[in-house]
């Protein structure tokens, strides 16, 4: 296992000497709205349920994603996080070699080395603002001698940012019907009119994998819950690998609520996405007089930083360290290097607190 994701905010309050509770970690991707109104109690009124075996399959809370989603619970499987997908679909699909569109999710690779899976990148670019380049990942895909037989690509991307239009997708998917693509949403809940741009339901190619987490929207990575949706074909292939009892019963009734409880927690989506564009407006405004930062357009809760003026991430991350704040340094990101560290915005007091210790630096530096 790769470690690496986000920081450790046990071990930076053990070196500050300091409770957890007082360390601001703005380095993992949740959303800061989250959990949903009403599900805490639920899990606490529902505390019984781990004395019992969970569903084996996890067949109820299919069925409660698949009709949220109007679609077919025979192209669904509800798994122990999107993350037990990525390291189970190699050896379930038999891969030869994954393309992978970066800089990315270190998982990807990682699953790849697990299962030994060739694997390569194509990797966008600061130049064009990290938008994918299709045209390449095209030529990549047709070209026979590298043997690709699958593409990932995570979208809206971690750590960048950006966002892959679906008729661009399409027209790969359309183009490329011998390659497996793995498309992972995980953080498409966080965008305006993502119900619509969202290939969860698309049919017409059983060449698709789609990838949906529970843990980013509605802040519950504890609970290890996340959903593939597929042709039957794959989902078929993929259940061959699949472990009894792998979603927990306390993650399969918190699932169920809130696919049930959709006059709650649609509007808990709706004032989570306004919430972080205007954060996210406000913060990088408050940072426009900023000499050594950078910042790339996200469509998402988090935002890419580059650094300028000779500044390393190492340098900032321990300066804001020691200010209790804790933000993701990018150099393990393949792609990047010690030039980029990536913000996740919180509460409004959390953002400025972060805009304010970064303007302190600013005027040291």
């Amino acid at each position: 296992m790769i470690t690496g994701h986000g920081g450790n905010v046990k071990a930076l309050a053990d070196r500050l000497q300091c409770p957890i509770d007082q360390i601001t970690d703005m380095s993992s991707n949740l959303n800061p709205l989250g959990p949903p109104p009403g599900l805490a109690e639920f899990i606490k009124e529902n505390i019984h349920r781990i004395c019992s075996l969970p569903d084996v399959d996890a067949s109820k809370t299919v069925h409660a994603f698949s009709r949220y989603y109007d679609i077919d619970s025979d192209r669904v499987i509800a798994g122990n996080g999107t993350t037990w997908f990525i390291y189970t679909l190699p050896a379930a699909l038999g891969l030869k070699k994954m393309l992978i569109s970066g800089p990315t999710y270190s998982d990807y690779r990682d699953a790849c080395i697990m299962h030994s899976v060739d694997y390569t990148y194509s990797m966008a670019s600061r130049e064009f603002l990290f938008e994918p380049d299709f045209d390449r990942v095209s030529e990549m895909l047709s070209d026979k001698s590298q043997n690709i037989d699958a593409f990932v690509l995570c979208n809206p991307n971690n750590p960048t940012g950006s966002f892959a239009d679906q008729k661009r997708i399409i027209d790969l998917l359309t183009i490329h019907r011998d390659i497996i693509f793995i498309i992972d949403e995980s953080y498409l809940p966080f965008m305006d009119d993502a119900e619509s741009i969202s290939l969860v339901g698309e049919t017409n190619f059983p060449n698709l994998i789609v990838l949906s987490s529970m843990s980013k929207i509605f802040r519950i990575p504890g609970l290890r819950t996340g959903f593939l949706c597929a042709d039957p074909a794959i989902v078929k292939r993929i259940m061959a690998f699949y472990q009894p009892w792998s979603v927990n019963a306390l993650a399969q009734a918190a699932v169920i609520y809130i696919f049930e409880n959709n006059e709650i927690i649609t509007p808990f989506i709706e004032k989570t996405r306004k919430f972080i564009k205007t954060e996210k407006k406000k913060f990088v405004n408050s940072l426009k007089n900023c000499n050594f930062i950078r910042f790339f357009d996200s469509q998402t809760y988090f935002v890419l930083a580059e650094l300028k003026n000779k500044i390393k991430s190492d340098k900032i991350c321990r300066y804001l360290a020691d200010r209790k704040i804790l933000i993701r340094d990018c150099t393990n990101f393949q792609g990047l290097s010690d030039n980029f560290i990536r913000f996740s915005l919180k509460t409004e007091k959390e953002n400025k607190q972060l805009a304010h210790s970064l303007m302190e630096f600013n005027d040291i530096v």
